[in-house]
């Protein structure tokens, strides 16, 4: 399979819903904080964070294992567009950098597509690489425990 060519740091002057799917696919930096389980306070509105993760995410490769099937295995997944962003931007962690561009700001250093370097996430330690535990190997009445924070 041949891979698609990406403009020329694309992600400085296409705005977010007028880039390719391939270029939509690069911004992803692959550091699975968006699968690790979150939990809100029906209160205050606030999201927190677990260490705990879905089942498919690869805990050293930070990828899903089924990524094409995910929403069939997982129903819950919710496919990241423009169109989600929006909707969710409160739930993605303060490096994601769907979140960063569509807030207005940079790309971190760290990322792949400044780095050069798919590792670099992991390197950098903004990954959750070795640091997860699968959400079904713990019962649901104690993820509470497993929380790690609000904003990571």
């Amino acid at each position: 399979m041949m891979a698609t060519k990406l403009r020329n740091k694309f992600w400085q002057s296409i705005p977010l819903d007028k880039m390719t799917k391939a270029e939509w696919e690069a911004l992803c930096d692959g550091c699975g904080k968006c699968c690790l389980i979150k939990l809100e306070d029906k209160d205050t509105d606030k999201v927190y964070y677990t260490n705990l993760s879905c089942h498919l995410l690869n805990p050293t490769s930070c990828q899903c294992r089924s990524y094409g099937n995910r929403h069939s295995l997982v129903p819950m997944c919710l496919s990241m567009s423009y169109e989600t962003l929006k909707k969710i931007v409160t739930w993605l962690p303060k490096s994601c950098t769907y979140k960063l561009l569509y807030e207005g700001d940079v790309i971190p250093h760290w990322h792949h597509l400044i780095s050069n370097d798919r590792d670099s996430v992991h390197s950098s330690g903004n990954s959750v690489r070795e640091k997860i535990i699968p959400q079904d190997e713990v019962p649901e009445e104690f993820w509470e425990e497993y929380v790690i924070g609000d904003d990571i």
